[in-house]
Parts: C-alpha cells; structure tokens; sequence
C-alpha cells in the first residue's frame, strides 16, 4: 500500500482499479477514523474508497487552495440603481460550511464568503456587511441582542435601506422576537437561516437569503421579521413576523411556522431569474415611513422560563425567587398550574415579581377564568400572556423590565399589543 501523502482538506484525485475497470474519483479529503479514504464528491456527498489498488494524485493542498480563494476574491461595482442593504452575520448554518480538518460543521463564513457562495445577491442589491458575532445560535444571549440591536440602528440610521441577519436557526425565533421589541425600524429587519449547510447539495441557505434580501430591498415592510422556506421544495418562502415564529422541526427546510396567524406574506422563488421572484403580502403589515427610527435596547436578564409538569415541585419557583429573578412566565393548557404552585406564585408577585402565565399548547389563547384554579391564579396576581408564544413573552418581559419596574406598568405594557405579539389587536 502507497504512503498516503496528503492531509484533511485536501483535493485530491483517486484512480481506482475495480472489477469492471478503472474508476476516477475527484474531492476534498475528509477526516476520518477508518482505513478508508473518505473524501466529499463536487456533488455534496462523502464516499469511503479503500486505498488498496489506489493511485492517488493531490490537486490541490487546503493551504494553496485558501490562498487561490483569497486572491480571486473581487470588488464588487456598486450600481447606483440598486437599494443598500446591510448583512449582519451571526453564525448559524447558513454561515457555516465543514471544517475539514475536523469534519463538523462550524460558523465560519465572513459577509464576503456568503456573497461569494451566492452571487446572485449583488443583482438585487449594493451589499456591505459585517460580521458581529461566529456563533451556533444555542450560544446566543441577550447581551449579545443588545449589540445586535445598536449594529441594526446604526446601520438604518447610516442609511441602509434594508438589513439581513444572518442566525442559527435554533434559537431564531428569540432573537427575532427581541429585535421586534427593541428597534423600531422604518425599514425591512429581515433574519435569515438555513436548515443545512451551503456546502451541501440539499442546502436551503441559497434561496432563503435570496427571498431575504428580496425582501430587505425590495418590498415596502418595515418590520423584523424572519423569511424561511415554506415548503420542502424549492418553490416558496414564507415571510413571518418576528413576534409570531417557531421552529417546530429540527430538520425540515420548512421547518418554521407563524403560531395563531398566518405569516404576512410569501416569496415565490424562480430558480431561473432572480427578476421573477415575486414578493405577495396576504396580511396587514407596517410600512416603510410608518415609524421613525428607535432604539429601545435596555433588557432585564434576569428573568425566566419554566415548563410546568405533573407533579413539579414548587420549589422550583421558589429557587428562582430566591435566585434574585425579576421575572418569570410558566404554564400550561388555559394558563394554570397546580394548586401546589399557588402559594409560590402569591410570593413571587408580592416581591415584585411579576409572573406571566402563557400555555404549552401554542395554538389559542389562555384563559385563567374558566377553573377555580384560574380564578385563584389571578388573585394571586398573575399576568395573562393570552396568545403570546411562550418565548416570546420571556423575551418581552425582559424587554417591558427593562423600560420599568412599576408593577401596573409592567402589567399594562404586558397587555399592550407592541410588535405584533398579541394577535387580534392593534400594533401600537
């Protein structure tokens, strides 16, 4: 057997001697644990090819290949037809390709390497970018949407006329939901992901930030909002308010939905001219100049989430009362707990500590008057979530604690429809 002389990353061509004749194989080397070669194939794929009887010939090494990168890298024109639209990377799959010295997939993609992997985005708009964080999204804080906040407000208020996000899907809706409560935008706000990575044949990344930027430059929203495949087929994208999305499937492309309202609108996507993408709106929305521009970033992190179950212990709420939580929202079905929990709940409000009851159930509204238990929640001082998904009423307690700490006016802005939140009223 030949010394194999080449290393992960490496594009190389393998001439294979088999049964019915010569096969040639041509990709980049891919880490391994076995005696196999196993190498990804233009098409996206990995295949393990035994190196007996194998001529192996290095086309290319990683280090002259990323060098050849670097150096075909070219300025792009600016066309003074075109709108400006900003993209903000933070990480996630659609900013992600496979390292292929460890075989994992990571958030490595700069502005220039997404605009280098999708061309087509600079026919629909003048692209300036920067990247303000490289991470997986589980790794998102709320520290970090403060920053992301102020990067959006500078940028609209330098005069982009409409900005991307790039995220991690994972925790997408968060993000998008504070971003909804701290940026008033007279432009588009669009957050953009991809189910798998632009370096694989199934990848969703090339059209959903092509509908994205569709939208950031293209339509008259003003609004954050998340633009995600609509069905498993290249065909349509779904646009979602910020306040209203949630990922219920870990690897669907259309994994995203609008929760208790249909999304605002669609993107129909044509493979062949980027000219006949279609934007169609099919609900209310706000629109450019609607707002002025504001930045209302201050957040109380200190609150949290808790999943009511059978049999939780209350003590759990106790815990984060005594922690030194400002907030908290639970729930289940109409918004009840267990009449164990009551007691807890009594304490946490008369600490100033306001609970918000939300349900696991996604779909409908809670209603705290239809069981004594509800009734009995209520004296207790609960705030009704009513629609609102569970996450984004953490996110907006977080956001109302940071604006006051007045317990009717946390109450009152609680209740109050500000992005879009609570459906079935009037954005204010």
């Amino acid at each position: 057997m030949q010394k194999l002389n080449f290393g992960d990353g490496d594009r190389i061509r393998i001439k294979k001697e088999t049964d019915s004749g010569v096969v040639v194989y041509e990709g980049i080397v891919m880490p391994t644990a076995s005696r196999n070669i196993v190498i990804k194939l233009d098409s996206g794929y990995n295949i393990g090819i035994r190196p007996e009887n194998a001529e192996i010939e290095v086309i290319i090494p990683l280090g002259v290949k990323e060098a050849i990168k670097e150096g075909e890298r070219k300025v792009e024109k600016w066309k003074k037809s075109l709108p400006l639209l900003y993209i903000l990377s933070t990480g996630g799959t659609i900013a992600s390709k496979v390292d292929y010295r460890t075989g994992a997939v990571s958030p490595q993609f700069s502005t220039e390497d997404i605009l280098e992997a999708i061309p087509e985005l600079g026919a629909i708009a003048n692209i300036k970018g920067k990247v303000v964080y490289s991470i997986l999204s589980e790794n998102m804080r709320a520290e970090y949407w403060r920053k992301l906040a102020a990067e959006v407000y500078n940028e609209i208020k330098n005069g982009a006329d409409g900005i991307i996000v790039t995220h991690g899907t994972d925790t997408m809706g968060y993000t998008a939901a504070a971003l909804s409560f701290m940026v008033r935008t007279p432009v588009p706000v669009v957050l953009v992901g991809s189910q798998r990575s632009s370096d694989r044949p199934s990848s969703d990344a090339t059209m959903n930030a092509i509908s994205a930027a569709k939208v950031a430059a293209c339509s008259d929203l003003a609004e954050v909002v998340v633009v995600m495949h609509g069905s498993t087929s290249d065909d349509y994208c779904y646009i979602h308010r910020g306040t209203n999305v949630r990922k219920i499937h870990t690897s669907a492309r259309d994994a995203f939905q609008s929760v208790n309202e249909t999304p605002i609108g669609a993107v129909y996507y044509d493979t062949s001219d980027i000219d006949r993408i279609r934007i169609v709106f099919s609900s209310p929305y706000k629109k450019r100049g609607e707002h002025e521009l504001e930045l209302r970033d201050k957040l109380e992190e200190n609150c949290t989430l808790i999943k009511f179950y059978p049999g939780a212990d209350p003590a759990i709420l106790d815990f984060f009362v005594d922690q030194g939580y400002k907030g908290i929202v639970e729930g289940t079905g109409l918004g009840h707990v267990s009449a164990e929990w009551i007691p807890s709940v009594s304490r946490a409000v008369k600490q100033d500590i306001p609970v918000v009851m939300t349900s696991q159930c996604l779909y409908g509204t809670i209603c705290a008057r239809v069981y004594d238990t509800g009734r009995d929640l209520l004296h207790a001082g609960i705030i009704e979530g009513e629609d609102m998904l569970p996450e984004t009423a953490l996110v907006k307690l977080m956001w109302v604690l940071g604006q006051t700490t007045d317990m009717e006016e946390v109450r009152q802005l609680m209740h109050e429809n500000i992005a879009g939140e609570i459906k079935g009223r009037r954005v204010v």
